[in-house]
Parts: structure tokens; sequence; C-alpha cells
């Protein structure tokens, strides 16, 4: 009997059945963050069709140096972010406000009220790099540690613009008269 344990233990996953427990694990969330970071439905959907595609491509390279989460997270970061620089992006897909009913839609867990609508209305008119941020760490629940391994930068540099982002977020929010 012991022998057949340390058979299994030794047994280790097929890629695709790696790649399964991945989609398993994180597709929904991958697809709100990247939704929260483009602000259009159609699009965060094929962006996270090609972050699962890159993510299998390079599964065998997962050197395992941080979660799997956070892996994904930062490849679907690094997606977004390509997206958001393109030029067609900028001038042909730009959307100056978010359309609610698909926010309430896809996000019916985070906005459960008209005041977290509200909210999520207001995180989205930040700039993108602290909306990123603010994504990350309060939707994603990540620690400021993880979001800087995502990122590719230093805690210190995440917990100076998670500052200013909270900063600009509570202007924001004394603006729009929210508590």
């Amino acid at each position: 009997m012991r022998k057949l344990e340390l058979a299994e233990k030794g047994l280790t996953k097929t890629k695709e059945a790696l790649f399964d427990e991945l989609i398993r694990h994180y597709l929904k969330k991958v697809l709100r963050l990247v939704y929260l970071m483009v602000k259009d439905r159609s699009l965060a959907e094929d962006i996270t069709q090609e972050v699962f595609l890159i993510a299998y491509k390079n599964l065998g390279k997962f050197r395992q140096e941080s979660s799997m989460q956070t892996w994904v997270y930062r490849i679907a970061v690094n997606e977004a972010k390509k997206h958001l620089r393109s030029w067609s992006f900028r001038h042909l897909f730009f959307k100056p406000e978010v359309d609610i009913e698909v926010v309430e839609g896809a996000e019916s867990a985070v906005l459960q009220n008209d005041l977290r609508a509200r909210f999520a209305h207001l995180v989205m008119k930040l700039p993108h790099s602290y909306r990123q941020l603010i994504v990350l760490h309060y939707y994603e629940e990540l620690s400021v540690e993880e979001i800087a391994v995502i990122l590719d930068t230093s805690a210190g540099a995440i917990y100076t613009k998670m500052h200013r982002a909270r900063q600009k977020l509570k202007a924001l929010l004394e603006k729009e008269g929210i508590e």
C-alpha cells in the first residue's frame, strides 16, 4: 500500500489536466479582471480567450515561483494593457462611460445594490494605472506583494500608487456625494 501511495504522489498531471484545472478555477475571475480594465464585455471575452491560449502554450514554462493565480493574472493584466495601448482600441473601441446594464449583468455578485454600482462607476473613472490596482486589491483580494509580482514592480511602489489611487477615489466619492 505504501508503494502505491508513493507512486501516485510521483505522478504529475498532464498539460491538459492542468489547463482544465486552470480554466475551472480562474476563467470567471480573469474575465472579471479584464472586463474591469477594458470596460467592454465582448473585448474582455476576446482578451480572456487570448490569456488562456497564452497560458496553455506556456504551461510547460510555468516555474511555480509564484502561485498559478498570480501567473495567470499577470498574463491577463499584460494582455489587457496591450489592448489598451493599441491604436485600434484607443480610436475605434473607446467607450467613455461604462454600460451599467452590462456591469450589473456580468458582475451581479459584486454590484448587488445601487451604491455599489455607483462606486464601481467611480472606480471605472479612475486612470488605468490606479483602476487596475483598486481592482486587483479590492475586487480580486490580492495582497500588495502579489500585485507587485503581477505588475513586475516593488511592493513599495504598489503601496505608493495604492495611496494615490485611494486619494483619487476619495476625491471622486466626495465630488459625487458618496460617503
